[in-house]
This record gives structure tokens, C-alpha cells and sequence, in this order.
């Protein structure tokens, strides 16, 4: 609970996550609907995409779980099978073939992955804190190369990536700082793993990188608490959490909600995020 008015009281801590900070950087008005409003508004459809990029993570984190000898490229099919979720595709043929090329990622992605490289944590849960921010996230991966900790974040969506998605990434500048103070070891290396494309992209932090990166963060929240406490003083919502549109707001969730957001992209189908054939 906040603590106003005493000299020398530790200041409260913003509490965020990735996503958190992320979505006001879209979109103040996406984050007031998902993180202020209550009830919250109804979301749109869910998104195909959105299901296959669970499904494959979860097959992942279910590969790196079996023992050792069972873990080959072959057993990808099963994994992605059990893991699959059906929400958002136009029928069932169009679920049959974006499984396929997933299926394919994952078979190609896992015949160059050391399956005796056993990693640190899986899904593993870090936090830290600054001045201003109480951070925690969930990594998809975090791997020790040779004393190394290195973080790794899988990617399933169609566009391609650069090492400068990499570096320019405030979440994983914050997973890895997170990582550092969890373990208590150093740890300056990202990466991004593209599942569609096979690639990865590499970036190595420094001291410097990270504490613009943290500065960031500190704005979005600053901004943020700033917005919350002129909404509970009375401010109109609409006008401290404004609509940042662009070719987002078709994918928006919240969009059937948001008149500017309607107004300044088309409407996406459900599954319009997929990788085509």
C-alpha cells in the first residue's frame, strides 16, 4: 500500500511485466482497456496466430522436459500435437496446414539444437528491481555457454528479424538484467530464435545499453502511474490514455471498442497473421 506524506518512506514501486510496459508503448488506450478499465471490455476474436505461437513455445518447453535419449527432432509431430490449440483458424484444413509448417519449423529448428546442452531454466521466472520499477518476466529459455548465460526468446510470427530487433528490444535488456540479479551472475547476451525462417539473431548488452533500456522502462512507467492517477482524480479516460493508431489497430483486440482505431486501419480476418504457404 502507497505511503504518502512521511518524509524518508520508501517510494512505491511500479510492478510491471514485458507485456505491461509494451502495451502502453502501442497503445495507451489498449492499456487502459486491458490493465485499468473494470469491467474490462470484451476482446475481439482470438487471433490464429496467436494460438500457433503458443502451441509451438509449448511444444518446446514440453521438448526440453523429456529425457535425454527421447529428445529428437522426430518427436516434434506428438509434441506439437498435444499442444496444439484450434482458436481462431478459418476451418479445419487451414488448422492442418498451419500445423504442417509448424511442425517443419519445429523438425528443422530442433535438428540443430544440442539436446545434451541442457538449459538453466525453461519458462524460468526472473525479477528485479530499479529506482522506480519492480520487474518480473518469464524467459523461454536461458542457457549457460560455457559460463555464459545467455537469454533466449522464441519467435513464431511471419516477419522477419535483424540482430537490431535484438538489440532494440526493452524486454530482453530487462530479462537480462532480471536474469543477472536472479542468479547473481552476469548476464549480457540475447537472442532472438525465428522459428519460421531458421535464424538467429544475436545481441551482446553493455553496462551502457541496459541502463538506456532501464531508462526507457522508467519512462513508460512514469507516464503510465501519471495517467492511472489523473483517471482516479476525475480526468477522462479517453484523453489521458489517448489511441496511438497505425496499422497496429487492426490487430488490436480492443479495437471494436475504439472508434480512431476503426478509423485509421481495415479489419484483420482472425487468421490473417499467419505465415502463408
Amino acid at each position: 500500500m502507497e505511503q504518502l506524506g512521511f518524509e524518508g518512506m520508501p517510494k512505491r514501486l511500479f510492478s510491471c511485466t514485458p507485456s505491461k510496459l509494451g502495451t502502453y508503448e502501442d497503445c495507451p488506450r489498449r492499456y487502459r482497456m486491458t490493465y485499468v478499465d473494470r469491467p474490462a471490455p470484451v476482446k475481439g476474436p482470438p487471433w490464429a496466430h496467436t494460438s500457433l505461437g503458443a502451441a509451438v513455445h509449448n511444444a518446446l518447453r514440453a521438448w526440453w522436459a523429456l529425457p535425454r535419449e527421447r529428445r529428437t527432432p522426430e518427436v516434434a509431430r506428438r509434441l506439437l500435437r498435444g499442444a496444439w490449440i484450434a482458436d481462431g483458424y478459418r476451418d479445419r484444413e487451414q488448422q492442418a496446414e498451419a500445423a504442417e509448417r509448424a511442425i517443419g519449423w519445429l523438425e528443422s529448428y530442433l535438428d540443430g539444437v544440442d539436446p545434451d546442452a541442457e538449459p538453466i531454466g525453461v519458462e524460468r521466472t526472473v525479477a528485479t528491481k530499479t529506482d522506480s520499477l519492480a520487474f518480473s518476466g518469464r524467459i523461454d529459455r536461458l542457457d549457460d555457454r560455457d559460463g555464459e548465460l545467455v537469454v533466449v526468446d522464441y519467435k513464431t510470427g511471419r516477419s522477419e528479424l535483424t540482430a537490431d530487433d535484438a538489440r532494440g528490444s526493452t524486454a530482453l535488456a530487462l530479462y537480462a538484467l532480471a536474469t543477472s540479479k536472479t542468479l547473481r551472475r552476469p548476464c549480457r547476451k540475447v537472442e532472438l530464435h525465428h522459428l519460421p525462417s531458421g535464424t538467429v539473431h544475436t545481441w551482446e548488452h553493455t553496462e551502457e545499453s541496459l541502463a538506456r533500456h532501464v531508462r526507457r522502462a522508467e519512462a513508460t512507467a512514469a507516464d503510465i502511474v501519471a495517467a492511472e492517477e489523473a483517471v482516479r482524480a476525475g480526468a477522462d479516460g479517453d484523453e489521458v490514455f489517448p489511441a496511438r493508431t497505425g496499422t497496429l489497430c487492426s490487430w488490436c483486440d480492443y479495437r471494436r471498442h475504439c472508434p480512431e482505431g476503426q478509423a485509421a486501419s481495415p479489419e484483420k480476418e482472425p487468421w490473417a497473421g499467419l505465415t502463408p504457404r
